[in-house]
């Protein structure tokens, strides 16, 4: 009877891990890319690098026997294209919104999506509606962000333009990527592999539709072929570092939680993220700015209390 009871309790603590690690790579994952952005002014090349580094990364690991991951067949890959360019998308407006607006900004915007991702769980997956209480935090979530929108001088078309579109593409990736990770089968390095893979095939389109080729030619001819800098160096390098790192939690995590309480969990860290941008960041929200953003936060606190209960003790639950 005991052996029974233990179960659960591990999987809980496992799906606990799996959180927090998600948690801290999302928090620093967000300076990290507005730093690296500022020293490295090529959203489509930096993303480009990221998924360069998770996908081969995961092979060599693979290789030398570190890790098992699915192999790559073509008629899975063409069962996940749609997921892995609905992740590009989002990734690339992430990128394009943190290259035009501040950390702050980002976080409100992804502080939107649980109450989309919720709405949208609920009409396609068929998922049940949000308790009284959970549609009240989702609601906070969203007074916070309006609240901020309201004050925010930094306001510019182009920045509000990308926060737009990344807010609609994220919301479409946490539920349509769930629901992937859910029905396709495979193990969580080879949906990073898989993920990963396809999006480096999918950079050289974007690359040519915005232009950015000329950029970087350009800058390349300017410097005289001579791109190291230390300083951009290193941001690139943990940029593609912890983008290895979320893609295995986000991938893991997404099997072991809800759309919804995925999305949450990603908002909710981010309070990690808002301490570290005022300290070292000159470029965040003013001080109502900052109240708001935190009060949006505080509704993802909410939400989370609402939907997680404590980890089976007795023998009956187990």
């Amino acid at each position: 009877m005991s052996a029974i009871r233990f179960e659960p309790t591990k999987q809980y603590y496992a799906t606990t891990s799996l959180v927090v690690g998600y948690a801290l790579c999302s928090s620093l994952l967000a300076v990290i890319n507005k730093f690296a952005i500022t020293k490295f002014n090529y959203p489509g090349l930096l993303t480009a690098l990221q998924y360069v580094t998770s996908a081969l990364g995961v092979w060599v690991l693979g290789k030398f026997g570190f890790l098992h991951h699915d192999p790559f067949k073509l008629d899975i890959a063409h069962k996940f294209l749609p997921a892995a360019v609905v992740f590009y998308l989002a990734i690339f407006t992430n990128t394009n919104l943190l290259r035009h607006a501040n950390v702050d900004t980002f976080i409100v915007f992804r502080s939107l999506t649980p109450l989309l991702v919720a709405l949208a769980d609920t009409i396609f997956r068929r998922q049940p509606c949000p308790s009284k209480l959970t549609f009240m935090s989702l609601l906070i979530i969203l007074g916070g962000a309006v609240g901020y929108v309201a004050t925010d001088s930094a306001f510019t078309l182009t920045a509000y333009s990308w926060a737009f579109a990344y807010l609609v593409t994220i919301t479409t990736e946490m539920v349509y990527i769930k629901h992937m990770v859910m029905n396709l089968g495979l193990n969580t390095w080879g949906f990073v592999l898989y993920n990963n893979l396809l999006s480096l095939m999918m950079a050289p389109i974007f690359w040519v539709l915005t232009g950015e080729y000329n950029e970087v030619f350009a800058a390349l001819v300017a410097n005289g072929g001579n791109w190291f800098e230390p300083v951009a160096f290193t941001a690139v390098s943990l940029s593609c570092l912890f983008g290895l790192l979320i893609s295995f939690f986000g991938f893991a995590t997404r099997k072991a939680v809800s759309a919804t309480a995925f999305t949450v969990t990603g908002v909710v860290n981010k309070f990690l993220t808002v301490m570290i941008n005022v300290l070292i960041w000159d470029k965040h929200a003013t001080p109502f700015g900052l109240v708001c953003l935190l009060f949006t936060l505080s509704g993802g606190v909410l939400y989370q209390q609402s939907v997680t209960g404590p980890p089976p003790h007795d023998s009956t639950a187990s």
